[in-house]
């Protein structure tokens, strides 16, 4: 069975910082595609930051310059470094693990709660 840890989701002032880990359990297969989305009650899931596995990242406009993504393939973890956080970063977020090819997967967490609040 494949299941995606996520931590690290708190409480936090705006300005201020978090980590988020996700550990990845049971995967065959090596992901093409690691990453973070987030969503807020009545929104759509939005993606915040993808990893491929070549080594090329891609970030949402809104987090671009303030958060970083990285991973450790051997270890099927990926991490989400977030800073200057403002309140619209407030969301659940979820690590996603994804393979285009075959045999192809789509991953996802149980989801990690980050609050900025004033």
């Amino acid at each position: 069975q494949v299941q995606l840890v996520e931590s690290g989701g708190g409480l936090v002032q705006p300005g201020g910082s978090l980590r988020l880990s996700c550990v990845a359990s049971g995967i065959l297969f090596r992901a093409e595609t690691v990453g973070w989305y987030r969503q807020v009650p009545g929104k759509q899931r939005e993606l915040v930051a993808v990893s491929e596995y070549g080594g090329s990242t891609t970030y949402a406009d809104s987090v671009k310059g303030r958060f970083t993504i990285s991973k450790d393939n051997a270890k099927n973890t990926v991490y989400l470094h977030m800073n200057s956080l403002k309140p619209e970063d407030t969301a659940v977020y979820y690590c996603n693990f994804h393979r285009e090819t075959w045999p192809s997967y789509d991953y996802w967490g149980q989801g990690t709660q980050v609050t900025a609040s004033s």
